[in-house]
């Protein structure tokens, strides 16, 4: 019994939790409506629990889901100079994580494709 005791709580030291990596890097050497068009400033975020302080419940995905929230915010394909934020919540059986992302959305060009007129701001 003993034994089996030990092995189960080595096993759950052991085990844990793991997100995908998110690549926010930018390619190198773009310039100004050569490459891509800069729609404007997108934002995005997502909310990560873990009940009971083990269950995690969209925690893995609260990353990209705020990316892709402040890439599409403006109709784009990817954020430039991106800027992270994060705020931590507390109940009685839960954690809360909120995941803010914050930055330049830009439209990438195909080869031989024209500049996109800017967007007129308001």
């Amino acid at each position: 019994m003993n034994r089996l005791l030990v092995a189960s709580l080595i096993a759950l030291v052991l085990s844990g939790c793991v997100s995908m990596p998110l690549n926010l890097s930018v390619p190198p050497n773009l310039q100004e409506g050569k490459d891509y068009t800069v729609l404007g400033e997108g934002e995005g975020s997502s909310v990560g629990i873990m009940l009971f302080t083990f269950i995690p419940i969209k925690q893995n995905q609260r990353f990209q889901n705020a990316y892709d929230e402040a890439v599409k915010s403006k109709g784009g394909d990817r954020l430039m100079n991106p800027t992270i934020e994060e705020r931590w919540f507390w109940a009685y059986v839960l954690n809360g994580y909120i995941f803010k992302v914050k930055g330049t959305v830009v439209k990438d060009m195909k080869p031989g494709e024209k500049p996109m007129e800017k967007p007129a701001t308001n």
